[in-house]
């Protein structure tokens, strides 16, 4: 082998065996991308600049209504399903409810309050949005929640304006069986059933008024439709945007015998802004319960009792009394839209917004009594 290639040759393998017994290096790394800009904004960076300010995470929006709002406020709150006896098209008729016992109070000959939510609502949340569980702690009485299933309707409505069985009237006799069960059990106060209800729920609680007046003592319609004029969904939403062509007085007597009707005290509230169920559904409602409890005759003609009006800063109500005795009474609520005055805003479909309408419900309901032996039973009919 040549001089030159074996000089070569030895330097290789040199360089070889020095490689391998040499200790091994680190590999090289390449900083993060971060501490690399962080590095050069840490030398291009002015003095005066400002520290970037992280946002503060979102947080539940508080509601505005004080006390807290509280779907079961220090009472006891239970759930359960009631048997409904079967009617024609439902041979299963179970109904979901929510039941409201207030701390500190006797439940024999208590008052009962029936509570039906609106579309889109579960009775939780419309227990926390009226805040009416917080009134049952004060003044003691109980409250009763029917829920509407998801496979009657998928927006939980009811159909208050079917009352065919197998629809609104097979949903009507499922809360009356609900509420008959619940009375007996708790031995609640018979003469001192009041219901109430929003949008769809007060619809349904206009039907329970009609057909069952000697069951409840009073009833509380917000932001209701007008009784009798819708008999399907297309009607139902004719009848929420505009009122009904026809005259109230005539729907309510196609509906009743208003001679053989042992009368029903009705508060009606409603929102001057709401754009899902005018405003002309309450004055319509007004009149279908002037007529019920002969305030006018089957003419519109007015009969006897006295109206009396009083405007405030942010409501309009109005008192029909007769005898003495204020047996309807409406509140029409400025600047307020499809929402239940005066509650938790934080809830879909309720506001902060006019006078509270849980409290003005009983304020109306608690003057109220039914003397169930003056009239028939219609439960049983």
């Amino acid at each position: 082998m040549p001089k030159s290639l074996t000089k070569l040759w030895l330097r290789g393998l040199k360089r070889l065996v020095a490689t391998q017994l040499a200790p091994p290096r680190a590999p090289k790394t390449r900083a993060p991308a971060k501490s690399v800009r962080a590095k050069v904004a840490k030398v291009t960076k002015p003095a005066s600049a400002k520290p970037k300010i992280t946002p503060k995470p979102r947080v539940a929006r508080e509601s505005r209504v004080r006390p807290r709002a509280s779907a079961w406020a220090a009472g006891k709150w239970t759930r359960s399903f009631h048997s409904a006896p079967p009617t024609a098209g439902r041979f299963v008729n179970h109904l979901a409810y929510a039941l409201y016992l207030p701390t500190g109070a006797s439940l024999t000959d208590m008052p009962l309050v029936v509570m039906l939510h609106g579309c889109q609502q579960s009775a939780e949340e419309f227990a926390q949005g009226t805040r009416i569980n917080l009134l049952a702690d004060r003044f003691g009485f109980a409250v009763l929640y029917p829920e509407q299933s998801k496979t009657a309707h998928v927006h939980r409505c009811w159909h208050w304006y079917e009352d065919s069985a197998n629809s609104g009237g097979g949903e009507a006799a499922a809360v009356v069986s609900l509420v008959r069960e619940v009375v007996a059990r708790h031995h609640f106060d018979s003469e001192r059933i009041y219901v109430a209800g929003m949008s769809a729920g007060a619809g349904l609680a206009a039907m329970l008024a009609v057909k069952y007046p000697s069951l409840f003592a009073a009833v509380g319609l917000h932001s209701g439709v007008v009784f009798g004029d819708a008999h399907s969904a297309i009607g139902a939403m004719d009848a929420m945007r505009r009122g009904s062509r026809g005259d109230p007085v005539g729907l309510i007597d196609a509906a009743v015998d208003v001679a053989d009707y042992p009368g029903m005290p009705a508060m009606i509230v409603h929102g001057e802004l709401d754009s899902v169920v005018s405003k002309t559904n309450a004055e319509q409602l007004t009149t279908e319960f002037l007529r019920l409890n002969r305030f006018i005759d089957a003419n519109g003609a007015w009969r006897s009792g006295e109206r009396r009006e009083e405007k405030q800063a942010d409501n309009v109500v109005t008192d029909y009394v007769k005898s003495g005795r204020r047996v309807i009474k409406t509140c029409v609520v400025r600047g307020l839209g499809h929402a239940w005055s005066g509650g938790d805003d934080t809830v879909q479909f309720h506001s902060s917004k006019g006078p509270d309408a849980s409290a003005m419900f009983w304020e109306f309901f608690k003057y109220q009594r039914r003397v169930q032996s003056a009239v028939r039973d219609e439960t049983l009919v």
